[in-house]
């Protein structure tokens, strides 16, 4: 996939209370699989290997496991955009403090593009080590048992709901879905997705993405279902939403990205907040003055999880990048980025959230605590929008 910041997700069926206050394959060579691997260098003895170790103390500590990981030396990732939720200010954190490269392929790739490489490289050195999924695709890999089990040192402080009890998955940083406007372009910018059937936004309102691959095109449509009487049961008025928009000829079919909010091509763009609060930051001192709103008629929030591969060629690296992004400091830096990270709420009663940082965070409408789909509500909207999506938008 081509098209930068498109992440296909699913949704989370729960929610952090504090933390929202109110939630391929080129030729590789053929290495035995991590999890055939002895115990990793480093580990003490009497230690499990790294790859079937399913905590720090189950490897030894952590000193074992910095010392593993460094011989290790690198880390396969995949799907990583440096300019989604602050992972490039992680990427470049984590590579200084344990002097450890991250390779990262196919940065703007899919949830998809993803399980693909991981099942396509089984036993090869250039499988991912780790994935970044939405939810649902967590839930699927977990499913086809591509995942390892692990706990990092804060597991039992991630909300119940927004992790998986052996610890294959576990979610990491979130927001909710947003409308972000081009003040300089767009006379009046809308705030509810009510706005965006008004005639003045003619051809300007766009999607991060195809819903039926984007994580947050997919969040657009189900926020706009919840703004037209539908349901996490019932997304098809989400599908009509849109329909009406195309009707209208508001509807702009190019997919937002941070080269179209510059350019101006993408003046209004549904999009998750801590992205589009992102574009405000950056694009400031080049003229666009980009507003962010969460509609109120429309209230949608959506985590994506963290995963070790099962095997991984660096079980080491991979269990101390989960350690550094579930640590005060790696979710703090997802606070910078603008995303709400899974410990927020324990870190706000632990007084170790940056104060300063969320209170940048976009202002959530007063409307209570949003209700999350369930798993199979989330399998439901896909079905409906991979049935009826083109047909929504045709013409």
């Amino acid at each position: 996939m081509t098209v930068p910041r498109v992440r296909t997700a699913g949704i989370v069926a729960g929610l952090a209370v504090a933390a929202l206050t109110l939630s391929a394959c080129g030729s590789a060579s053929d290495k035995t699989s991590a999890a055939g691997n002895p115990a990793a260098p480093g580990a003490p003895a009497g230690a499990k290997n790294a790859a079937s170790a399913t905590s720090v103390q189950d490897f030894g500590g952590m000193d074992a496991l910095i010392a593993a990981a460094k011989k290790e030396g690198k880390l396969n990732a995949i799907a990583l955009p440096r300019d989604w939720a602050n992972y490039g200010a992680l990427i470049d954190a984590f590579q200084a403090k344990y002097g450890i490269k991250v390779d990262v392929e196919n940065p703007d790739g899919s949830s998809q593009d993803e399980i693909n490489a991981v099942t396509q490289r089984k036993g090869q050195d250039r499988s991912p080590d780790v994935v970044d999924l939405g939810n649902a695709f967590a839930l699927s890999a977990a499913k086809q048992d591509l995942l390892a089990p692990y706990k990092v040192a804060g597991f039992d402080k991630i909300p119940e709901p927004q992790k998986d009890a052996q610890g294959r998955w576990f979610n990491d940083y979130g927001g909710y879905i947003s409308i972000g406007c081009d003040a300089a372009r767009v006379k009046e910018c809308p705030k509810t997705f009510a706005d965006l059937l008004k005639p003045q936004y003619k051809g300007q309102v766009a999607l991060n993405g195809n819903p039926t691959k984007s994580g947050s095109a997919f969040g657009g449509v189900y926020a706009a279902a919840l703004a037209n009487g539908g349901s996490y049961d019932n997304i098809q008025p989400g599908l009509d939403f849109f329909g009406k928009l195309k009707k209208a000829g508001n509807y702009n079919p190019v997919e937002s990205t941070p080269a179209t909010v510059q350019k101006g091509e993408t003046p209004i763009s549904i999009d998750w907040d801590y992205l589009n609060a992102g574009y405000a930051d950056e694009f400031k001192s080049k003229g666009v003055d980009w507003q962010v709103n969460i509609p109120a008629d429309g209230v949608y929030a959506q985590y994506y999880s963290q995963a070790i591969v099962k095997w991984a060629p660096h079980p080491a690296a991979a269990r101390l990048w989960q350690e550094f992004l579930y640590s005060t400091e790696g979710q703090n830096l997802w606070l910078k980025g603008y995303a709400r990270p899974a410990l927020m709420g324990a870190m706000q009663e632990a007084g170790t959230l940056d104060a300063a940082l969320s209170a940048k965070l976009p202002a959530v409408p007063a409307a209570g605590a949003p209700v999350f789909p369930a798993p199979e509500q989330v399998d439901q909207a896909k079905k409906v929008l991979t049935g009826g999506w083109a047909q929504a938008v045709a013409g």
